[in-house]
């Protein structure tokens, strides 16, 4: 289910998974053309001034992970690539070069495909655990559910600053 926010933001309610949950009650939220292309420092800054921590520069892996105990906000900078959202029934969705994503605690995301130039800047909630990495193995399941529900909420967007994730 898509809806869209008063400034522009798009929210994706994926629904449970099965081996990949995704996140039960928050959305992944979809700001188009939010940072400067080409830019990872102005990407990092903005997350920064928000409360999340940037953690790394690189490119999305191409098999199904999530993170169960942290939120993940993902700033293209460079290039394109071909997303998969929520699993192997989940959304696809296609991001360039100034679009951010933000993962709430359990979702699923793979890379399906991206131009060579592809660079990423992650970030995290300031306070948040460091992230764990789940790959949808079953028996991880129910140990993930709970840490979804232990993880606290963003306190704020990490693109606006506003509340997280104000419909």
């Amino acid at each position: 289910m898509h809806e869209h926010r008063d400034d522009g933001a798009e929210l994706i309610f994926l629904p449970d998974g099965g081996a990949i949950p995704n996140n039960p009650r928050l959305p992944v939220l979809l700001h188009r053309g939010a940072v400067a292309a080409g830019d990872p420092a102005a990407a990092e800054a903005l997350f920064r001034s928000h409360g999340w921590r940037p953690a790394w520069r690189n490119g999305i892996h191409d098999w199904h992970h999530y993170h169960s105990n942290a939120h993940e906000a993902l700033a293209i900078v460079d290039g394109a690539v071909r997303v998969q959202l929520g699993g192997e029934a989940g959304v696809q969705l296609d991001l360039m070069a100034g679009d951010v994503v933000v993962l709430p605690a359990g979702t699923g995301h793979r890379n399906l495909g991206a131009d060579g130039s592809l660079l990423v800047v992650g970030a995290y909630p300031d306070g948040s655990a460091p992230p764990d990495q789940r790959h949808g193995a079953p028996e991880d399941v129910e140990r993930a559910r709970h840490a979804i529900e232990a993880a606290e909420d963003p306190g704020r967007d990490p693109v606006t600053g506003g509340d997280y994730p104000a419909r």
